[in-house]
Formats: structure tokens, sequence, C-alpha cells
């Protein structure tokens, strides 16, 4: 995907769910990860021709582990010209004495998000963006389908009522493949994951089951998109159009 793909695609999405307004100040969490590295590429850029102006900064939550090296984000922030914030905290040490025999995720995102959420407050933001993309949106779907039995989904536009923060998800119209290929296409500087528990989820279960549907039925990660944005979850409502990439 090059990179005025990525912007149609983010200001698609940011137009059809009203995801940004004059003045706003947004904050980006960036993992490491290709997703968030490539929401931070869209906004930066989007900054330069969006009719509605805002401020962008970056910021990057680390875990503890020793060999996390945010050395390549901290370079692309500034030839990005976007401040970028490194928040330190002792989540790994929290995690090993809490989760010695079950699974740290949930645990692991409350509080990253907590330590997010406070960053963002202090340095004044409003809006906070998330990298969810297109195959996201269908995977929590799907995992909500399975395991809690109900049709349900993060919406695009989020307001939080404990921090009044708003969380926007600019990347719902993007492919994951669109994601990889944008990151080798701009060698973008992603930080491999320390976590021992990366690849063995449930959202790694809900990702192998969406690639081996589509696989077997080519075109049924769109429509179950397609279903997500014309159903009755709360949020997808203010769909203008079909903008899905097949």
């Amino acid at each position: 995907m090059k990179l005025q793909q990525l912007y149609s695609y983010t200001r698609q999405a940011i137009d059809d769910y009203h995801m940004i307004e004059e003045g706003d100040k947004i904050a980006v969490g960036i993992s490491g990860g290709k997703d968030s590295l490539t929401l931070f590429y869209a906004l930066s850029g989007l900054r330069r021709f969006y009719p509605k102006k805002f401020e962008l900064i970056a910021i990057s939550v680390d875990l503890g582990y020793d060999n996390f090296d945010l050395g390549g984000v901290k370079k692309l922030c500034e030839e990005l010209n976007v401040p970028y914030y490194i928040v330190p905290t002792k989540i790994s040490e929290i995690l090993s004495k809490e989760c010695k025999k079950s699974s740290p995720c949930s645990l692991c995102a409350k509080l990253r998000k907590g330590a997010f959420n406070d960053k963002a407050l202090e340095l004044g933001c409003n809006k906070i963006a998330y990298a969810h993309h297109l195959d996201d949106v269908v995977e929590t779907m799907l995992l909500s389908l399975i395991f809690e039995g109900r049709f349900s989904c993060f919406s695009p536009k989020t307001f939080l009522d404990k921090t009044n923060l708003t969380v926007i998800r600019p990347l719902i119209y993007v492919t994951e493949a669109n994601v990889i290929g944008f990151r080798n296409k701009y060698q973008l500087p992603v930080v491999n994951n320390p976590c021992a528990f990366d690849g063995y989820t449930q959202r790694e279960y809900a990702k192998n089951l969406v690639r081996q549907i589509h696989k077997e039925h080519p075109g049924a990660k769109q429509r179950m998109f397609h279903a997500i944005q014309t159903g009755s979850i709360p949020g997808w409502s203010t769909l203008k159009g079909d903008n899905a990439d097949e």
C-alpha cells in the first residue's frame, strides 16, 4: 500500500465518523508494532492538509522489559516532527507476580491503557488514537460472538466518561494486508514484542479463524465487516458508504 492510499482510507474513516474536530490535540499510542506505526504515519501526514487543524503527539508505554528498544521509533518521530514521550512503567514486573498461571493479557492491556491515558491527559490531549484496523474489527466481533454470545464490537469513536477522552480508530478501513505492505514498502522501525504470551491468545485464534474463512470463502472478511457497519452495533450507524478495501 502506498502512502496516498493510506491517507485516503484514513481520511475517509475520519470523515465518515467525525473523528477529528478543529483544535483537537491527539495522542497516538505507539507500541512499536506495525499497526501503531502505520497509524502514526497516516496522522502525521494528514496534519498538513486536513481541513480541520489538529495537534499530534506520540506516546509509548515502556512495559519494563530489558530488550525493548524504541530508538528507531524516536528517530521516526524526530523525522516527522512529532513530539514523542516514553512512559516508563514496571508492568512486566507486576505481570510476572500476578499472572503466574494464567494469561496476563487482560491485566496488561488495562495497565497499559491507564498509563497511556494518564500521560495523554497530562499533556493536554482531548483525543487518543488506537491502531485497530479492519481485521481487528472483524476478529473482535467473532470473539464476542463465540465467547460472549453477542453480536458486538468496539466502535470507530468512543467517549470515555471517566477521563473525558475520546478514542478514535482511523484505520478501520485498512486491512492487515495493507498494513504489512506499507510496513515493508516504507521500512517502518518495528520493535519486536518481548512478551512471552505474544501469539498465544484468543485474539490470535480469531485471526487464524478469519484467515481460514476468508481463504475458503473469498470476500467473507469484507462481508463480515459490512455486517458490522450496517447492523445494530452502537457507534457504527454514521456510515456514508462502503469503503472497505477488497
